[in-house]
């Protein structure tokens, strides 16, 4: 018995130094000081990036989580609930965008670190200061601007927060270097940009979904050399008018959607456990639709799906590359953006997808 208490003892003291007093500077240039690595967080969005870059283990000091994001991604949450049930026990902290999130839920936890997105933070207004009151520090993070800066100091910030320093490091070296060796190749190539429209069609064939400015997609197709003909019009996400559409006349449209999108029967479906076959069925639908058989898309059937699972985190350089390819096929023959995409699973997470993430007409 005395030498178990003494095993306990140690234990309990490695993991107590092991932390120590840390400042970050976060996304929007707050500093925040916390003992790292976090023993107790509560992570309100990005958590497959959060596994992905402070490994599975990452998760065991995970105390709450805002989950909704994951669980619209269906068959990948059940994927990961699959390979660790626990995931399921972990308490949900609801919506920041629906007025649910609950910030007793969280203060009730007692977390030494709350990592939220910066629209989250953005979103909570005067509600922070009830974190700062009880001394919980909040750290800043952002995927959803698209940019290669917010995306690395992301990367990094979860890194010190989970001790995995070097794994971050890693990762987001692998995602710099793939958007670089993207610019030289245009920059060199010097073309025309084709001009391309991205619309998200969970609301299905009938209504006009949302498209992205200078964000998410917009930002994507922007970085890999596309002019986004939503860019004039929609400052981060929004819907155009199917006039404009017409008139803006895109060489090349992208659908995008999640596996959620059976729901719909003319939605966009796309993702984990989603046959090909059914994917290009609802992408067909979108091609079909009244007043685009003028668009220079539809009559050269340059239009393709993607995952709207595989926006605004880490792992979308795979989408980068996607959107690359398909505006400029010539230039990048040579690249396979869903063995990226499959890759970055077989060397940073726990499970491997099966489904449809990328596809065309």
């Amino acid at each position: 018995m005395y030498k178990i208490l003494l095993g306990l003892i140690a234990v309990i003291f490695s993991q107590v130094s092991f932390a120590k007093l840390t400042t970050v500077t976060d996304v929007i240039d707050r500093e925040v000081t916390f003992d790292a690595p976090a023993q107790r967080v509560v992570v309100g969005f990005y958590p497959e990036d959060y596994m992905a870059i402070g490994t599975e283990a990452a998760f065991d000091h995970v105390v709450g989580m805002a989950k909704y994001m994951w669980e619209t991604r269906t068959e990948n949450w059940e994927l990961y609930l699959k390979h660790r049930p626990s995931l399921k026990n972990i308490p949900d902290m609801g919506r920041v965008d629906t007025n649910s999130f609950s910030v007793e839920k969280v203060i009730a936890l007692n977390p030494d670190l709350l990592m939220l997105a910066e629209w989250q933070y953005k979103a909570l207004g005067s509600e922070v200061s009830r974190f700062e009151s009880v001394g919980i520090p909040i750290i800043v993070v952002d995927y959803n601007a698209q940019t290669v800066e917010r995306h690395v100091k992301s990367t990094e910030l979860i890194g010190v927060i989970t001790g995995q320093e070097e794994r971050a490091a890693k990762i987001s070296s692998e995602y710099q270097q793939s958007v670089e060796m993207i610019n030289a190749r245009l920059k060199e190539a010097n073309l025309p940009k084709p001009k391309v429209y991205t619309e998200y069609g969970g609301a299905g064939v009938e209504e006009i979904g949302y498209t992205f400015g200078k964000n998410m997609w917009g930002a994507i197709s922007t970085m890999a050399g596309a002019d986004n003909i939503a860019a004039p019009y929609v400052e981060w996400w929004g819907k155009l008018n199917p006039e404009q559409i017409i008139a803006a006349n895109p060489d090349i449209v992208v659908i995008t959607g999640y596996e959620s999108g059976r729901a719909n029967k003319t939605a966009m479906v796309m993702g984990q456990g989603v046959d090909e076959e059914l994917a290009k069925q609802r992408l067909l639908g979108y091609k079909n639709r009244d007043d685009w058989t003028t668009l220079a898309a539809v009559k050269n059937n340059r239009i393709y799906g993607a995952y709207h699972g595989a926006v605004r985190t880490i792992l979308d350089g795979a989408m980068i590359q996607y959107y690359a390819k398909i505006m400029y096929p010539e230039v990048f023959k040579d690249l396979d953006p869903v063995e990226y995409y499959q890759n970055f699973y077989k060397k940073y997470l726990p499970v491997r997808p099966k489904g449809t993430f990328m596809t065309h007409l």
